[in-house]
């Protein structure tokens, strides 16, 4: 048995050399795992594009945030509110009411300030939100909005609502029996 463990140790010894002096092996590149995003589509007609930007849920109560961006080459003036129209998952025009500010339905600070002129340079953004409980009092609702169309003034074209990856689903507008929407006037982001 003495006469094994030298030999063991030699040939040990032959691995971990070897393991060291070998040219060491290339650094792991990052390949992207998916493909670039494909190149954004041409501005709307009137060069504002209008997006969702996130939502907000609690107590039945709902509110979905919409941000314009001015994506022509020229500055853009936006002032009151966005006219809206909701569709159902076929793309049908719903029944609903759409009322200026908050409509009576929750006190949410800012959705009832007065509207202001709003000036977008090339790349401005403005925002505005949507309100609106699921609450039902029977048993015939009107369904539940999958998108969105608006028109950024009264003087401006139809647009769908642009909806962020992974909602390109539908936005779920679940109006319950109330059928009614508040809009706030547009506005830019300054700390309110």
């Amino acid at each position: 048995m003495r006469s094994r463990v030298p030999a063991s140790l030699g040939l040990l010894s032959v691995l971990l050399l070897g393991a060291c002096t070998a040219t060491p092996a290339p650094e792991a590149v990052d390949t992207p795992t998916a493909a670039p995003p494909p190149p954004g589509e041409p501005c709307p007609a009137g060069g504002l594009r209008v997006a969702a930007d996130g939502s907000e849920a609690a107590m039945g109560l709902r509110i979905l945030h919409l941000e314009v961006t001015n994506c022509g080459g020229r500055p853009q003036g936006l002032s009151g509110y966005p006219r809206l129209r909701v569709l159902d998952e076929n793309r049908t025009r719903m029944d609903v009411r759409v009322r200026e500010g908050s409509a009576g339905i929750a006190t949410v600070d800012g959705f009832d300030d007065p509207p202001r002129s709003v000036t977008l340079e090339p790349g401005g953004t403005a925002r505005t939100g949507l309100m609106w409980r699921n609450t039902n009092t029977g048993t015939t609702a009107p369904g539940v909005g999958e998108y969105l169309e608006i028109a950024p003034s009264g003087t401006r074209p139809w647009q769908p609502v642009e909806q962020p990856a992974p909602d390109r689903n539908g936005l779920h507008i679940d109006l319950g029996t109330t059928g009614t929407l508040g809009v706030r006037a547009w506005y830019q982001d300054d700390g309110r």
